[in-house]
Formats: C-alpha cells, structure tokens, sequence
C-alpha cells in the first residue's frame, strides 16, 4: 500500500526533515505514528497524500511511483485517500453536513444516498443536532470531528490523521479510534499521527516511531509480539 525507499526531504533549503527513511505499510494496515513536536510526522504524512515532492528517495502508493505523478494525475490518485487534517480545513460557508457530503458529491454520488449515509455518520461522532451548521459557530472539538467524518464518509484505501484527537475529551477520543478501526476493518489501511500516549497503548497497533528526521522505531503491536513468542517457544 506505501512504500519509502531512502527519503530525503527539506523545504527550500531550511533544516533537513526526513532523513533517509524507508519502511512499508501493508494493506489493511493500521499504524500509529509517533514523535516529539518537530520530529517530522506531518511532514511524512503530508508526502503520503501527495501535497509535497522529496528531495530524493522513492515513494509508492497504490503500488505506484507517486514521485513521478503529472500534476493532472495527482488529484485522481489523493480519491482514494481520505485526510483529517490539524487545521480543519472545512468550507465555512457549508453546512456540517455540506461539508461531509463533498467526497461523495464529487465523485457522483446519488443525492438520496448522501441524505441517508452523512446524518447517520455526523450522529457517530455526536454532531445529530449540527447538520446545518456553518463551521464558525462551532466549537475547535466538533469541527475537528466533522473534518473526521469527511475524511471517512468515503471508505478511502488510505486513511491519514493528523492529530485527528487533539481537541476532543478523552470519551470522544475513544469513539472516534473506534470508528478509525471500523474502516480498518473493512480494509482502509490507517495511520494517525498523535502525541497521545494513552490511546497508542489503549488501542493494540504497531506504531511509527520519528526521531531526529528518522524512523527509530518499526514496534510491533502486543499482540503480535505475543504470537511471535508463543512460535518461538513452541519450537
């Protein structure tokens, strides 16, 4: 599903960001992606949905050299990827349910079926009394949660959060990792970067780990670390 081979990145010549990193998620993955502010988790993610070029390096997605994607190319392919960005990014002028229904309008879904899929979606994440909403008059926790839902209202291949939990309690943190493992089990292969540890331990998934423009850590998730044990003595 990604693959990094030796990835150099900076932006104009400032300080060095991702150092030769190289690791591969398999489809149907789910990862956490850790690190210090800095350590360069947005910047990884931002070159997973294609909104930066490296320096150097390969990166494929979908099996595909995404390096050498055209910029007439570049929009089909981030289809198949849904995003929850740190800034929202919400259209202030649509409704909550606007907002969540734009994935499905531009790719021709029939109108009868976003009325019936999107409120059953915004009701997931507790936003049921916010369909006609304009983001303003929201609070930072329940824009973050309709950017969620328009991230996820497709069922995208690639699913990547930054921070998706940041300024939600601690109860709606949990639902929505919850509704992130829904999707991943149906296939989407996730990554969510976060400085919340109690979720990284909560939730059993191997995590990235960033430090010093590297990955320093591939660590497996508990369970699977249990089941390697449990081979490795009974042979």
């Amino acid at each position: 599903m990604v693959r990094f081979e030796n990835v150099f990145m900076r932006y104009d010549g400032g300080p060095v960001i991702l150092r030769d990193v190289s690791f591969r998620l398999e489809q149907g993955s789910f990862h956490f992606l850790t690190g210090a502010s800095g350590a360069g988790k947005s910047t990884l993610l931002r070159l997973m949905y294609l909104a930066a070029r490296p320096v150097s390096g390969q990166i494929s997605i979908f099996g595909r050299d995404v390096t050498t994607l055209s910029r007439r190319e570049r929009p089909m392919a981030r289809r198949r990827i849904g995003v929850v960005f740190q800034d929202f990014r919400l259209i202030p002028h649509l409704s909550a349910l606007d907002n969540v229904a734009l994935p499905l309008r531009i790719a021709g879904t029939r109108e009868s079926l976003i009325r019936e899929h999107v409120p059953e979606l915004l009701a997931w994440v507790g936003l049921s009394g916010h369909l006609d909403a304009l983001p303003a008059t929201l609070s930072g926790g329940q824009q973050q949660r309709i950017a969620i839902a328009r991230a996820v209202i497709s069922r995208p291949n690639l699913l990547l959060a930054d921070e998706p939990t940041g300024n939600v309690d601690d109860r709606i943190a949990v639902r929505l990792l919850y509704l992130f493992e829904e999707l991943h089990k149906m296939g989407t292969t996730v990554v969510i970067a976060t400085h919340n540890e109690n979720l990284v331990k909560r939730f059993d998934h191997p995590r990235l780990h960033m430090e010093d423009a590297r990955i320093t850590d591939r660590s497996a998730s508990r369970s699977a670390s249990a089941a390697a044990a449990t081979t490795a003595a009974g042979e």
